[in-house]
């Protein structure tokens, strides 16, 4: 009963920051400086999720398979870089000359994009990523709680991450339909799908290996929990990185940003409790509330 519970409570969060994020310039003035730190520091949660949490827990679920996991992770990345190429997801745009702490970002690359229809690719492919986002949180809380029934965080470095970034990803969205001429409530329901697309991916995961993949969950666990590592790298080192790291200006604040990010993902393994298992000699190093025992040949 838990786990539905938790992964509801998860799900409602997300959506409830999908949708904000088409009423973030009503909110609040984002100006360029403050989203290029919001980025780096999703650029470094991310980053920090992907390999302190999914890629060590990956392993795990596999029984320690190190080619199986890092496969899968390659399969992930190369999945979202072409997703990225295909859709031209994430493009958050650049500032203009002398304008860099401005109001630009997001608005001004939808100003270059004026064609009713240019927020097409760009929603397709973010809900096909904000999807394997869900499949991702599921499988990261699935995880968790395969070795502490009890845990009463399991997935909160992956849903933190999720939910940090949905709001950028539902402007971006909302932004180009402002600038293709679209009305209020055509950009309100735009968004509303793309925020349900995360529930999707993860009550299709959830239910899927709790039923049809119920004799192979460990396997698939593995695979989707590698899989979203490489999707999770691939944001943060082919997207959003190379975005801010091109500025001039304010390097040591975007820089500190990245770092705390990093950090934050590395301190929401003490708030999960998680078991990190060393592939060499099997010791379970336990963060938080005690962990189940859970051998695995090596």
């Amino acid at each position: 009963m838990w786990p539905t519970i938790l992964l509801v409570i998860y799900c409602s969060l997300i959506v409830l920051a999908s949708l904000s994020g088409g009423f973030l310039p009503h909110w609040l003035r984002l100006t360029h400086t403050r989203q290029q730190l919001m980025m780096s520091a999703i650029a470094g949660l991310m980053l920090g999720v992907a390999v302190l949490h999914l890629l060590p827990h990956a392993v795990m679920e596999s029984g320690g398979n190190l080619d199986f996991a890092l496969g899968w992770m390659l399969v992930g990345l190369l999945v979202m870089f072409f997703t990225m190429r295909v859709f031209h997801v994430h493009q958050h745009g650049q500032p203009e000359a002398g304008e860099e702490h401005g109001t630009q970002g997001l608005s001004s690359h939808a100003a270059t994009c004026p064609h009713r229809l240019s927020w097409v690719g760009l929603a397709a492919g973010l809900s096909l990523h904000t999807f394997i986002d869900g499949v991702a949180l599921s499988a990261a809380m699935t995880a968790d709680l395969r070795h502490s029934p009890l845990m009463l965080f399991a997935g909160a470095g992956t849903f933190l991450a999720v939910f940090a970034h949905k709001p950028l990803d539902a402007w971006a969205i909302t932004t180009m339909m402002r600038a293709g001429g679209w009305n209020s409530r055509a950009r309100t329901l735009v968004n509303a799908a793309y925020a349900l697309m995360c529930p999707l991916g993860a009550a299709l995961f959830f239910f899927l290996t709790r039923g049809y993949f119920a004799e192979t969950q460990q396997a698939v666990l593995g695979a989707a929990l590698a899989f979203a590592a490489g999707v999770f790298l691939c944001i943060a080192l082919a997207d959003i990185l190379p975005e801010v790291s091109f500025h001039c200006h304010d390097r040591l604040a975007l820089s500190s940003a990245l770092i705390l990010g990093v950090l934050l993902a590395y301190g929401i393994g003490f708030l999960e409790g998680e078991c990190v298992h060393h592939l060499g000699g099997g010791v379970n190093h336990v963060h938080g509330p005690q962990c189940a025992e859970h051998g695995h040949a090596h």
